[in-house]
């Protein structure tokens, strides 16, 4: 059980991560780089002597930027997907078929939890944007995550109405609470390019998490019908 988790989680995660970094290459990173132009003062959006374009700025290519940044993205995707892994191993020693169609609906869960639910409180954020204390909002992402992942699984496993009852207290919970915000918003990137940075930043999970979910469960799938035959085999 544990080769077949790794091998599956590595190679999903991987792969995975390839597609999300070059994504977030090509669309999230114009947005950033033109965002520190305005944080640096090179450019100003506001006030008489503004001064900035209106098109996003095109990346040069940074090597070490750049590699860093797939390699970040890569290893978290590989962690996503050994959680994802995971959870499919525990919903299959219960009784759960996993097939790969499915994974569609796993990665799309996954995209809920871990950053459309606490996006819907803290949406990602321009570098320069006011922004409370880094401790409480890291315990409400932490909080909002678990608490999300935890109402969707009574959804899609629990039974009667309490259960569900509980799952939807779960889902809301951390937005009634609400998110720590500062008492003031500011920053010196026009309000466009923060939205425009949010919007590339949460379609360009969505993609990557779809994509991690298809290939968790083709290569769980897969490493299953592998041991089956070894065991015929043996």
């Amino acid at each position: 059980m544990f080769a077949r988790i790794l091998v599956s989680a590595l190679f999903a995660g991987f792969l995975a991560g390839l597609v999300a970094a070059l994504l977030q290459l090509v669309f999230v990173q114009p947005v950033l780089l033109h965002a520190e132009l305005y944080e640096s003062g090179a450019l100003n959006h506001f006030g008489d002597d503004a001064t900035g374009g209106g098109e996003v700025a095109v990346p040069g290519i940074d090597l070490e930027r750049d590699g860093l940044s797939v390699l970040f993205t890569t290893l978290t995707y590989t962690g996503f997907a050994f959680l994802l892994v995971a959870a499919m191993a525990l919903a299959e020693d219960r009784g759960l078929r996993i097939t790969v169609r499915q994974g569609l609906v796993w990665g799309v869960a996954g995209f809920v939890a871990v950053q459309l639910a606490p996006a819907l409180g803290a949406p990602p954020e321009l570098p320069g944007s006011a922004a409370a204390d880094i401790d409480p909002r890291q315990i409400w992402w932490f909080g909002t995550v678990g608490a999300t992942a935890a109402g969707l699984a009574l959804i899609a496993f629990g039974r009667g109405w309490a259960l569900r009852g509980i799952a939807a207290l779960l889902l809301l919970a951390p937005h009634v609470i609400g998110a720590p915000h500062p008492d003031d918003f500011f920053g010196p990137a026009p309000p466009e390019l923060a939205s425009l940075f949010a919007a590339r930043s949460l379609g360009t999970g969505l993609a990557a998490w779809t994509l991690l979910g298809l290939l968790a469960a083709f290569f769980w799938v897969r490493e299953g019908k592998r041991a089956e035959g070894m065991a015929r085999v043996a």
